[in-house]
């Protein structure tokens, strides 16, 4: 699929939440998010709330409220952990940098509670910046922690 033209207007998404490709739901992320990881001009960037998608297999990851503009994967700085997730070097936290491969390594080498207990003594000391650095917007933690779960399962 060709990456989507940003300056063009999309065909009008009449539910604004459902992703323009995929059609499941977005979730809301914050301007600076989107800002801070689009690849190109931030002259593209429209006044519309943008939302997140996270479907492993659609390549948008963020789209406007208004149904007129998405971004792809190929237009955006980082790997996206929801869009590639079984790529041991993407990130699955961003602020910390733990990658797939580091969470499969900790949980072989029984050190996964260790990873947790660092990531959150990270954010209690204020160093985490999830809202800037994590494409989805928010607290990486969870997908951590969900990874550790998966990989302990086999």
């Amino acid at each position: 699929m060709a990456c989507a033209d940003p300056s063009m207007p999309m065909k009008q998404n009449t539910a604004v939440d459902l992703c323009p490709v995929c059609h499941q739901r977005g979730k809301k992320v914050g301007g600076q998010t989107v800002k801070a990881m689009l690849a190109l001009s931030l002259a593209h960037i429209s006044h519309e709330p943008y939302l997140f998608c996270a479907t492993p297999t659609c390549p948008v990851v963020y789209f406007s409220a208004d149904g007129v503009q998405y971004f792809t994967v190929e237009q955006v700085r980082e790997r996206v952990y929801q869009k590639a997730a079984d790529v041991e070097g993407v990130f699955v936290c961003y602020c910390f940098r733990y990658t797939v491969g580091d969470i499969r390594a900790a949980v072989l080498a029984d050190q996964a509670d260790d990873v947790v207990e660092a990531i959150k003594a990270g954010v209690r000391a204020g160093q985490c910046a999830c809202d800037i650095r994590n494409p989805q917007g928010s607290c990486c933690l969870g997908n951590v922690q969900a990874l550790i779960k998966h990989f302990r399962a086999g």
